[in-house]
């Protein structure tokens, strides 16, 4: 069972949210940026903290960071060298109290209140599969106002891994539900700038439900601890392992 998800403390909000390039048309496309991602580009590029200080200030694995950081700096680059619009709002996380160390307001899951997004999960037989390699369909959601407008499930035709992420990215995903996933995949779709919420089960439609209306229950910290790449010794749920154990339960079902 996934654990409760755990929120990322955010010192302040942005003072600004919203930015253009001056040429820009107002249709043009735009980008959305958690929250918790600027956090990360506030503490580790503008008050060069290290990863480390960084999780530690928002109490967080640095794993987490990498990931939050990642996807940051992809959107980052994204919105200057397309010149499209950046929006900064949403996310999963705690605010601070000034001058405390209590919280005293609660960010929504990034998902709701934004109007439109495209949301995949990995798919079978009406649930989410558990082993984002090796999954053969995703279930791709239009959603908008926190609703589900359209669903479809789609065949990967077998991709896998790495190429994943790029076969999400050309769908126009912006954020994939997934049980077990190794790092290598991790930071693919980091790269691509998909919003990735991993450790999730249960019946594919009632977690983008609960995603939109912000009660997912996942785990951002979810990874098999063996996987070191793709290609060798890998077990049916697309990890790699040592002594055919695998270290993460979302990972082995076998």
């Amino acid at each position: 069972m996934a654990r409760p998800v755990k929120e990322k403390q955010v010192e302040r909000l942005p003072r600004y949210d919203c930015f253009c390039a001056a040429a820009r048309s107002e249709h043009g496309h735009r980008i959305r940026m958690a929250v918790e991602e600027y956090e990360t580009l506030r503490l580790i590029d503008y008050l060069e903290l290290t990863q480390e200080e960084c999780a530690a200030r928002m109490g967080v694995g640095r794993g987490t960071v990498q990931s939050l950081y990642a996807s940051a700096r992809k959107k980052l680059a994204r919105f200057l060298v397309e010149g499209a619009g950046l929006d900064i709002g949403g996310g999963e996380f705690v605010l601070k109290a000034s001058g405390s160390g209590s919280f005293s307001e609660k960010g929504a899951l990034a998902g709701k209140g934004e109007q439109a997004m495209k949301i995949a999960v990995t798919y079978e037989n009406g649930q989410v599969f558990q082993h984002f390699g090796h999954t053969e369909q995703f279930k791709v959601y239009d959603t908008e106002d926190g609703k589900i407008l359209s669903s479809q499930v789609v065949d990967t035709n077998g991709s896998g891994h790495g190429a994943l992420a790029g076969f999400l990215a050309d769908l126009g995903v912006e954020v994939l539900i997934c049980g077990g996933i190794g790092m290598g995949a991790k930071n693919a779709l980091a790269e691509a700038g998909i919003r990735l919420y991993p450790g999730a089960s249960g019946e594919a439609d009632g977690q983008v439900e609960a995603f939109l209306a912000g009660s997912l229950s996942y785990d951002p910290d979810t990874q098999c601890s063996h996987h070191h790449g793709e290609g060798h010794g890998e077990h049916s749920c697309g990890h790699h392992h040592e002594n055919g154990a695998c270290g993460h339960g979302q990972c082995g079902e076998h």
